[in-house]
């Protein structure tokens, strides 16, 4: 009876190990899926900030060549002129955010700039002070994974049919946070838990992210969704 009673233990005792082994394997590997995620996203945007910048520089040269010619020539009502045009097309494309907080203005423009590059319209209206209680990599796990996840939602939504909205600002002494994005149809949920389009495995992992956050600093969240739209509210006190 004792030789059976100890090997039952010794056998409930292995389970326990074997079981505990393979819960952290799990989870390392979802952990390392995740981490290889951010790097591939982040290199992306590097990648599209590069491409802008070569692009500003080609465009810089080719317009001081022109202006040059003009001077040259003496065409100083066609220089003008020009000059008027360039000032327009400037307004134009220069849409960069530029709230005074140098952490989220990094952040935001090089997410933001990667979805125009995606083709997915963009509005974005951000005012925040220069400094912010929250920490940055909060910050940073808080946007990152609500604009990573529009964006991927809205590729998979016809062009025509896209859209983008952030809206961040100080309410009543809190950062408030809210994005609002294109979705295709409703997005699935398993109780409480909004399921992304990735892999089942990942299902969901960047949201449980952002929901430690908000927790961490005893904040609200609200996730709403309708046929075609998906929003996140997201309230943390200063």
């Amino acid at each position: 009876m004792v030789w059976i009673l100890a090997a039952a233990a010794g056998a409930w005792a292995l389970s326990l190990v074997l079981l505990y082994h393979f819960a952290t394997v799990s989870v390392d590997r979802r952990i390392a899926r995740y981490q290889s995620e951010l790097v591939e996203r982040h290199s992306e945007e590097v990648e599209n900030m590069y491409r802008q910048t070569r692009g500003w520089r080609h465009d810089l040269k080719t317009h001081i060549q022109t202006m040059k010619a003009h001077l040259e020539l003496g065409e100083y009502g066609a220089l003008q002129e020009y000059l008027e045009e360039l000032d327009q097309d400037l307004e134009t494309v220069d849409r960069i955010l530029r709230t005074g907080n140098v952490k989220l203005d990094a952040l935001l423009n090089s997410k933001l700039s990667l979805a125009g590059a995606k083709g997915i319209p963009v509005e974005a209206k951000v005012m925040v002070p220069p400094e912010l209680s929250v920490s940055e990599v909060d910050l940073s796990i808080i946007l990152g994974n609500l604009l990573d996840n529009a964006m991927e939602a809205c590729m998979k939504v016809q062009e025509e049919k896209r859209f983008l909205r952030v809206y961040i600002d100080i309410m009543k002494g809190q950062l408030y946070i809210y994005v609002i994005n294109s979705v295709i149809g409703r997005p699935r949920k398993t109780g409480q838990l909004y399921l992304t389009t990735k892999n089942s495995r990942d299902h969901g992992y960047g949201l449980l992210r952002v929901d430690k956050v908000v927790e961490k600093y005893h904040g609200f969240l609200d996730r709403q969704s309708e046929d075609g739209v998906f929003a996140t509210e997201v309230l943390l006190p200063l």
